[in-house]
């Protein structure tokens, strides 16, 4: 496969799942303004910024988040850029796009381009986000190939699940406030699940337990590494006599086995710390696939996503 479809088809998988996750974060906090109205908003508009990692000089507001996280196209962390990076990867990648898909993100990148999000509400535009992710990536399963191609998507995909996951992890175990967990259950689209799994709802312990290790629930960390490593090894299957010959498959695969073999006892312990050593691992495994697949693409200008 030529490096610069793989790399476009890639990034159409990072960028989907930025803005989905990112439109599923700005809808949680949304509620939670409305459901305790004694909540600091100030305060929770910096945590915010902190987590998607955006640096902003003074006080920061809802009306700073929205613009910043949602509208604003020169914002590399906002939905709206998000969205524009995904179709300029299609429109590079139209050979190995389906019709079915380039029509969906194509008309998605039409209504955001033309104010979509900004004449919504903002509970309907995070839903409306939401489900134009879902849609697309649907039909990206159902109408793509499941060649080397689909792997580059699900593997770009996986690797910005794991990102935004653990962010969302490390904010909720450093935050004091007693609905941190649940904020993070939630905006993780985890909340159902696991009050059907767990017996204690309020336990800290459990929560990020699930997040972390629980391998049937999609966007758990240790499952999305599962999908990542698998994808690597169907892109470029490993040596059984002398080993892992990929750095990226080595570096995610490690990052498995340090949550794997923790105990469930210190689960809690250093997380912070954890979950930004497993960003750090992301970064690095976009690097050294970007050296091991993408270095003969043309160089091209990406809107929103992380390198």
């Amino acid at each position: 496969m030529l490096s610069r479809i793989a790399e476009s088809l890639y990034w159409i998988g990072r960028y989907l799942e930025r803005a989905e996750d990112t439109a599923r974060l700005l809808d949680v906090q949304l509620q939670l303004a409305v459901e305790d109205p004694v909540v600091d908003r100030g305060a929770a508009a910096a945590v915010l910024l902190g987590v998607m990692g955006v640096e902003h000089e003074g006080p920061a507001d809802e009306e700073t988040v929205m613009r910043l996280l949602c509208h604003d196209p020169d914002s590399p962390s906002s939905i709206v850029a998000a969205i524009t990076g995904a179709r300029e990867s299609a429109r590079r990648s139209r050979e190995t796009v389906s019709i079915e898909m380039w029509e969906g993100i194509n008309t998605t990148w039409y209504a955001v381009h033309h104010g979509e999000l900004a004449r919504l509400r903002p509970a309907t535009a995070f839903r409306w986000v939401r489900e134009r992710c879902a849609v697309i990536t649907a039909t990206a399963d159902g109408t793509m190939s499941h060649d080397q191609g689909w792997h580059f998507l699900v593997l770009g995909r996986s690797i910005e699940r794991i990102d935004m996951t653990a962010r969302l992890v490390a904010a909720a175990a450093a935050g004091t406030s007693p609905t941190s967990w649940s904020t993070a259950l939630r905006a993780c689209g985890a909340h159902h699940a696991y009050v059907r799994s767990s017996h204690d709802q309020d336990s800290e312990r459990e929560a990020a337990e699930f997040l972390l290790l629980d391998r049937p629930f999609p966007r758990s960390i240790v499952h999305t590494l599962d999908t990542a490593v698998d994808a690597l090894e169907r892109l470029e299957p490993p040596d059984r006599r002398g080993g892992l010959e990929s750095e990226a498959t080595r570096l995610l695969g490690r990052a498995r086995a340090e949550l794997e073999y923790r105990t469930t006892g210190d689960i809690l312990i250093d997380l912070p710390a954890r979950m930004a050593d497993l960003q750090l691992t992301c970064g690095r495994a976009n690097l050294a696939l970007s050296r091991r697949f993408f270095e003969g693409a043309v160089a091209a200008e990406w809107h929103g996503g992380l390198r």
